[in-house]
């Protein structure tokens, strides 16, 4: 779920296991789906754009079904710290339920705001705060592609 929402925030009689265990199913039946529409259109050889566009969206959406399904059995917790691979102790989850965890942060600019700015001034800012997590800017980026060049992609 984008920007760290959990199913569970929207449905309260869904518990956060449950909800993550959700989450992962769908993700395992849109790429199969994903899947079978990139065989399909690479073998009516349909446009370069379009192939490319559903292998991208493929690609990260496997990204992120491999993080859940596996991440939390193979590794431990890294909140703070570089993950262990197979840590004696287990891993931090079953499978189904391992945290997406190929995240880039760039904040530009942390600091105080100057105090003559109206109601926000003398308040902590940081300046472009979200994470990105790699595979979801390649689905992004893919469905972009599909939005942006529709004629190219989808000739017929």
């Amino acid at each position: 779920m984008a920007w760290g929402t959990k199913l569970s925030d929207f449905f309260t009689f869904i518990s956060d296991r449950s909800a993550k265990l959700i989450l992962t199913l769908f993700r395992i039946a849109a790429v199969i789906g994903i899947a079978f529409w990139l065989v399909d259109v690479t073998k009516k050889k349909k446009s370069k754009t379009l192939i490319f566009a559903i292998a991208i969206i493929f690609a990260g959406a496997l990204g992120n079904i491999l993080d859940s399904v596996f991440y939390g059995v193979l590794f431990n917790d890294s909140t703070f710290e570089v993950a262990q691979f197979l840590p004696e102790d287990g891993g931090y989850a079953d499978v189904f339920h391992g945290k997406v965890v190929d995240m880039l942060h760039f904040p530009l600019w942390n600091g105080l705001l100057p105090k003559w700015l109206p109601v926000i001034g003398g308040k902590s800012f940081s300046f472009f705060d979200p994470v990105f997590n790699v595979a979801d800017i390649a689905i992004s980026t893919g469905i972009g592609i599909l939005i942006v060049f529709n004629k190219k992609a989808f000739k017929e």
